[in-house]
């Protein structure tokens, strides 16, 4: 079988699910209950000054980790498509979802079970890659 790399997908599929991290941990969303749960203080303006002159590489890491999810994930759609009842954008979004099932809601359980971390974090960081893997299979089958 071959595999068709759309690299335009894939950077922006990556790109999508990069902004909706950020927006996922900002005051728009849950920013405040995922501060609280990780036991961080709000910090002050000085801090928040001095922590984003470092921001540019853990962001850069989290977009070439973004950039190698939207890769695999994108062959993982295409080995699935003969399987798939669904093509297209809803295809790749229920590709996405069983992805995050059998792979990341269930890694992630393991915050709770063993290092003891709240029920609410599991929630935000797991529902943020549900909608994040489910944007990026939608939008690398709908331009497969």
């Amino acid at each position: 079988m071959d595999i068709h790399i759309n690299w335009v997908a894939i950077f922006v599929s990556a790109l999508v699910c990069f902004f909706l991290g950020w927006a996922w941990h900002s005051p728009l969303l849950f920013m405040k209950t995922w501060m609280k749960e990780m036991g961080f203080k709000e910090p002050s303006k000085k801090e928040r000054k001095n922590m984003m002159k470092g921001m540019w590489k853990p962001m850069l890491g989290n977009f070439l980790a973004l950039l190698v999810t939207a890769w695999v994930l994108n062959s993982v759609i295409q080995f699935a498509a003969p399987f798939m009842h669904q093509t297209g954008f809803v295809g790749g979004a229920i590709t996405g979802f069983y992805i995050w099932l059998g792979f990341i809601a269930t890694s992630v359980l393991n915050t709770v079970l063993w290092e003891k971390r709240s029920w609410t974090l599991y929630a935000i960081n797991v529902s943020h890659h549900l909608v994040g893997l489910a944007l990026m299979g939608g939008i690398l089958a709908a331009w497969q």
